[in-house]
């Protein structure tokens, strides 16, 4: 998959404590998750996105999978997965000194999708 995107990680550079070689595998994981199964991207603040995923158990536990990885190195994400009726929401909160990143990951997902 070749994407025209930005890309999200690491910015700033002290935000992630991935290995930078591992850095794009990640976003990659990333990318693919968007590809097969984001449906849409909602700004709720500029602290919050809210990205609608293909409700399916594999789908959920691909995106919870990836949060707690993904806290595992950039401990200033919050993600919270929401499972209603026929909706998964993945809502991505940051502190307000990490809006650049957010809304790159929020870019990259709609290019990607």
């Amino acid at each position: 998959m070749d994407v025209e995107a930005p890309s999200w990680t690491p910015l700033p550079a002290d935000a992630c404590t991935l290995p930078t070689a591992e850095q794009p595998l990640r976003e990659r994981e990333f990318d693919d998750l968007f590809a097969a199964a984001l449906r849409s991207v909602t700004r709720v603040s500029p602290t919050t996105v809210r990205m609608s995923l293909t409700p399916e158990p594999q789908i959920a536990a691909r995106a919870a999978d990836l949060a707690v990885r993904e806290t595992g190195c950039c401990s200033f994400f919050t993600f919270t997965l929401e499972v209603t009726g026929d909706e998964l929401n993945l809502d991505i909160t940051v502190p307000p000194g990490r809006q650049a990143v957010l809304a790159a990951l929020a870019a990259r997902a709609e290019a990607v999708a």
